[in-house]
């Protein structure tokens, strides 16, 4: 049997992977024992701050700023979560918001300043609609995954352990809160609290059609040891979620393997909103512009102090001219 180098993967447990955790896909020269079982909060703070997996799905919020700070780690350009974020602003009821420009010189709970949603929805609130984030009080419930000096004028809070802004939101102490995952009260359908946007698809499909952005949330992580000493590594990764994530779209398009009644009227909706391949990986065009946009909504915020370009992030995976596929005619 031919040697093969182990390696730990972290990651969620999403439709895209499921080939590769399956065994129906395998990452050429590698054994990859797969880990599903966490958060993706406590996913990304073992990663970067306990190096506990040697690739991992990580936010890209934090990544840039583990670069920024020269941390030992690289990415390749897949992209394992996207999501519109517009969905995700919640306000209280009973505080006169209706429209983006109430939440000026409100107080504003947060997940974590350095959440990759976080970071999407307060550069959407600042370009979209013009909310000045300097006038806001920000409170968030965890500590980010990189410590970070912010700008003077970001008023900033940390919440002690038996604080929940969820909790702060219904309850009135705060105002709104922008949070990766739908909040518990809304869920509880709470009246004191409810969504920014009411129509939040509406709003989502406007901006991509404005924009040509569908939001990364997520890069993949390498630890920087293994891409020194394993130089094929990046390109074999790359390629192996690529064809997972093309056999799993494959398994997708069947109606039948999902119980909801309008899926396939969703999935054609999908398609001619935001084309045949939205989660596309490596660095096109259309997720260039994705990327550039985040590094300067992660600079402008104070998150990171240096604007590193889309090289300078993303390691290699490009094969040669016209190799890696098949071309001939």
């Amino acid at each position: 049997m031919p040697k093969k180098l182990p390696l730990t993967l972290a990651c969620g447990d999403y439709e895209l992977v499921r080939p590769l955790i399956e065994g129906k896909v395998e990452v050429d020269g590698v054994d990859l024992t797969i880990l599903t079982d966490m958060d993706s909060a406590t996913r990304h703070w073992r990663f970067l701050r306990n190096g506990e997996f040697d690739v991992a799905e990580v936010s890209s919020s934090s990544y840039l700023a583990a670069r920024d700070h020269n941390l030992p780690v690289y990415a390749i350009p897949v992209f394992l979560h996207r999501r519109f974020r517009h969905g995700f602003i919640f306000i209280n009821t009973q505080k006169g918001i209706n429209k983006p420009a109430d939440l000026a010189g409100r107080r504003i709970g947060v997940k974590t300043l350095m959440t990759s949603a976080v970071l999407w929805m307060r550069g959407i609130l600042q370009h979209e609609y013009g909310v000045p984030l300097t006038s806001i009080e920000w409170v968030a419930e965890l500590n980010n995954d990189i410590d970070v000096e912010l700008p003077a004028n970001v008023r900033y809070t940390l919440l002690p352990r038996d604080r929940s802004v969820e909790v702060m939101l219904a309850e009135g102490e705060l105002d709104a809160v922008l949070h990766s995952d739908l909040i518990k009260p809304f869920l509880a359908r709470d009246p004191r609290v409810a969504r920014l946007f009411p129509d939040h698809k509406a709003e989502e499909i406007a901006y991509y059609r404005r924009t040509g952005i569908f939001p990364i949330m997520h890069v993949l992580g390498i630890r920087q040891r293994l891409v020194e000493r394993h130089s094929w590594l990046a390109i074999n990764l790359f390629r192996a979620f690529d064809a997972s994530k093309q056999l799993a779209m494959k398994r997708m398009a069947n109606p039948r393997i999902v119980p909801l009644a309008w899926y396939r009227a969703a999935w054609e909706e999908q398609e001619r909103e935001l084309g045949p391949d939205p989660w596309e990986y490596g660095l096109t065009e259309r997720n260039r512009k994705n990327l550039e946009t985040l590094i300067g909504y992660s600079y402008e915020q104070g998150l990171i102090k240096k604007r590193l370009t889309l090289e300078q992030l993303f390691l290699s995976v490009d094969q040669g001219y016209k190799r890696g596929g098949e071309y001939r005619i």
